[in-house]
């Protein structure tokens, strides 16, 4: 070796005290995670991976072309998971992760994320959705950050020599401290020994300075691409989430009753709900809400008292919207003057007391085969709206399918109760027969006087939607009335695009229901908006 060799053990010390300092920060473990996490955020991603099946594909799948994306999902999650998210400085982090940490600054950083966060934070579930929507984002992100990655690899391994080389400084210096004599004076061989490693450990810091710096330039080049992939992955999540979020809520399905699902049939569920005949109920169903919702705040702010029902008379200022809207069309105009001037107009009627012990809300849909498509999607939306409206008013709510004489099924919900899987069944049952009346209302009737006899209640409310046409005996008309009077139910009529046909005074509809409208805009929920104010 050139020059001349130190041999005393305290000029070796202080050449080497760098690398001693180098050594020692070198042992200490770098965190492979870009989110700040406690225990308790790490159990959630465990718990969560674990069930989601689907995150463990996504991750076996990037895993195949990229490296570490299992701690790149877990790191998608938090950030979407946790309340108030950090992330960790660049310096904190395992080199090899330089890419992840990249990914996820971007992806916190963006205001999409924000926007993001407002669906998932707090939701194991709702964040691992995120994470899915955004697989194949991430998988683009990693992609354009391929070059970084490498050099982020090959950082980590020069780094990885240049702790190895700090270890060896520090090791050959033990070795001399254990051979000098009591003046301190160290053997050449173990001297020069100390010196080589110093030597071997200043190139292998600069390898590693040059590393990083490569590593740097990558990371910096790849960014526009991975900010702009970035940006479409999260909206893309959002929509979703949102679009999901809104699903549930359509569905009546509250945020309680999601905690409590395990992933998987909170998964299928949402599957559910989004494919088949469902997924066309969704929006409908929705809108009804919002509709009922409306009206039931319209109920108590514009009314002298409570209304309970349709009555006849000349009152402008009670007349129904069905009513007036017949002003809007000029040949249906004489019929609203007939009307007015025979006290005919159907009314609001209400009472200046709140009526307590209404018996329930039965809905009757009718699930011929002429009914299939946008009318049932209609019938079942309206419903579903109902029973809504009777979980408000804490009223047992019962949903009556039918067709030919012998297809009934019927789906009870008591007031204090909620089952999605009942709802869901109740919405996907469709028979595609013929019609009857009899048979529905006449369950319905016995429901209802089952029901004063066990509680006492009475004053139900039937609704029957339907498209249909059918006689009903003579006989059973009777006793039809016999039950209403007895009862003091009131019945209401939906005909769906007959074009007014069956809504016509003398038709069967019009003998069975006390309130008959006819419904032909399928797509406007508006139309039934005064039955949620009187039910």
């Amino acid at each position: 070796m050139a020059g001349k060799t130190v041999s005393k053990l305290r000029e070796l010390s202080q050449r080497a005290g760098r690398w001693l300092g180098l050594a020692e920060t070198a042992a200490a473990p770098k965190h492979t995670g870009a989110i700040v996490a406690d225990r308790f955020d790490t159990m959630a991603w465990r718990e969560t991976y674990d069930q989601a099946g689907a995150l463990r594909i996504l991750a076996e799948d990037l895993n195949q072309s990229y490296d570490h994306t299992t701690d790149l999902l877990a790191d998608t999650f938090l950030g979407a998971y946790k309340a108030s998210p950090q992330v960790r400085e660049a310096t904190e982090m395992d080199p090899s992760r330089a890419v992840n940490h990249q990914v996820i600054s971007t992806m916190m950083g963006s205001p999409q994320f924000a926007e993001l966060r407002r669906e998932t934070a707090g939701d194991s579930y709702a964040a691992a959705m995120a994470v899915l929507s955004q697989g194949e984002g991430l998988r683009s992100m990693l992609e354009r950050a391929q070059d970084a990655h490498e050099k982020a690899q090959a950082q980590a391994e020069a780094q990885r020599q240049a702790a190895e080389a700090a270890q060896a400084v520090a090791d050959a210096l033990e070795t001399a401290g254990a051979v000098a004599d009591d003046d301190g004076t160290v053997p050449d061989e173990q001297a020069e020994a100390v010196q080589r490693a110093i030597a071997a450990a200043q190139a292998a810091e600069q390898a590693a300075a040059a590393a990083a710096a490569g590593t740097e330039q990558a990371l910096a080049a790849a960014l526009p691409s991975v900010r702009a992939a970035a940006r479409q992955a999260i909206t893309q999540a959002t929509e979703n989430a949102r679009e999901e979020a809104a699903l549930m809520r359509a569905w009546g399905v509250g945020p309680g009753q999601l905690e409590r699902m395990d992933f998987d049939t909170r998964a299928q569920l949402a599957q559910r709900l989004h494919t088949g005949r469902l997924a066309q109920f969704a929006q409908l169903i929705g809108r009804f809400r919002q509709m009922a919702t409306g009206e039931r705040a319209r109920r108590v702010e514009n009314a002298p008292g409570e209304l309970v029902g349709i009555t006849l008379g000349d009152d402008l200022g009670r007349v129904i919207p069905s009513e007036l809207s017949q002003l809007g069309v000029p040949a249906l105009r004489p019929v609203f003057a007939s009307k007015y001037a025979e006290a005919r107009l159907m009314l609001y009627d209400s009472r200046g007391e709140q009526v307590t012990g209404q018996g329930a809300i039965i809905a009757c849909i009718d699930c011929s085969g002429s009914m299939a498509g946008h009318r049932e999607a209609w019938a079942k939306a309206c419903a579903l709206a109902l029973l809504d409206q009777a979980r408000q008013a804490k009223r047992d709510f019962v949903g009556i399918l039918f067709s030919s004489a012998e297809q009934v099924r019927t789906f009870r919900f008591p007031a204090a109760t909620y089952d999605i899987a009942a709802v869901i069944e109740f919405a996907e049952h469709f028979f595609n027969g013929g019609t009857d009346f009899q048979a529905p209302l006449g369950h319905a009737a016995e429901l209802l006087e089952a029901e004063f006899n066990a509680e006492g209640r009475a004053r139900g409310d039937i609704v029957l939607i339907t498209d249909g046409h059918c006689d009903v005996h003579e006989d059973w008309m009777r006793e039809w009335n016999e039950a209403k009077a007895a009862l003091d139910f009131r019945t209401f009529g939906i005909s769906i695009g007959d074009h007014g046909r069956a809504t016509t005074p003398g038709s069967v509809l019009d003998a069975l229901c006390d309130n008959l409208r006819s419904i032909d805009d399928l797509t406007d929920t508006d139309a039934a908006a005064d039955l949620f104010r009187v039910i």
